[in-house]
């Protein structure tokens, strides 16, 4: 495997949602905002066939501008990298501060990818976002191009919902089949492991809480049960006693949100960065 380059050179539900939003709104460590277009949604095989026999000719769905937090540890790089996706409640303070500064602590520049703000969405916490699979890779193809990032070692890295986008988009055979650049791993956090069959492009870890009601440890146990063993190795860390976003210190406080306990765990929280960055050092051959 090859080693990426300068790897680890430095060390109510809705009141509440808002109420988080605008806590933070103003309030970022993130070195710079920056602009980016979520990637084309390009015509699948079956369906460029299917035209081409009707006399039609696809063509590719334009991206959309999104806006986005970018991160940089001191140094010219070029640097291995991590685009962050958010949760249903939008970018809160552990996606914009708090995992920002710790991944680039270890070395890696970070893209927090807004998915919300540009298209009017509030918060997608009663359902999905289909659209943000291509956001991941626009934002790929972003950090591809800027010469302080090593391009041959981009992670994919999401929480919740983004982690539900996540393992959609490194499901093998999925989105990802259709992108010119690849990622070369990805970590979902508290995925609902129920929207995917675990065969997976790229190396993937998946950290869930035992306790976690709304996304279920069982239900990351039976996908891991039932994958076919194709692609990429996949590995499942459950940690014990351990509720949704138990790595958000924001959520010191417990919080009942849409019929569910979100709260931090101190203990699963630092076992869950020591898994991480062990990992993301395998990944990329470190």
């Amino acid at each position: 495997m090859a080693h990426c380059a300068r790897l680890f050179r430095f060390s109510g539900n809705r009141i509440w949602l808002a109420l988080l939003a605008g806590l933070w709104a103003g309030h970022s460590n993130a070195d710079e905002v920056v602009h980016l277009d979520s990637a084309a949604v390009k015509p699948t095989p079956f369906q460029v066939r299917v035209a081409q026999q009707s006399g039609q000719k696809l063509k590719s769905v334009p991206g959309t501008l999104l806006n986005g937090y970018l991160t940089r540890p001191l140094g010219e790089g070029p640097f291995p990298a991590i685009v962050l996706l958010h949760g249903c409640a939008g970018v809160l303070h552990n996606d914009r501060d708090v995992w920002p500064e710790r991944l680039s602590s270890w070395g890696y520049v970070v893209l927090v990818v807004d998915s919300f703000s540009t298209r009017g969405v509030h918060d997608t916490c009663n359902g999905l976002l289909a659209d943000r699979v291509y956001d991941a890779y626009g934002a790929l193809d972003f950090l591809s191009k800027s010469s302080f990032v090593d391009s041959s070692c981009i992670a994919l890295m999401g929480f919740s919902a983004g982690g539900i986008t996540t393992l959609e988009a490194e499901q093998l055979g999925g989105a990802e089949r259709l992108m010119d650049r690849k990622f070369k791993a990805a970590i979902a956090y508290y995925p609902i492991c129920s929207t995917a069959n675990g065969d997976m492009a790229v190396p993937t870890l998946i950290l869930v809480g035992e306790l976690d009601d709304w996304s279920l440890a069982k239900k990351c146990r039976d996908m891991m049960a039932k994958r076919s063993g194709k692609g990429s190795p996949v590995s499942l860390e459950v940690y014990q006693g351990a509720r949704h976003a138990f790595d958000a210190p924001e959520f010191k406080a417990p919080v009942e949100a849409y019929g569910h306990r979100v709260e931090y765990d101190a203990a699963a929280a630092e076992k869950s960065f020591s898994d991480v960055r062990a990992f993301l050092k395998q990944a990329f051959g470190g």
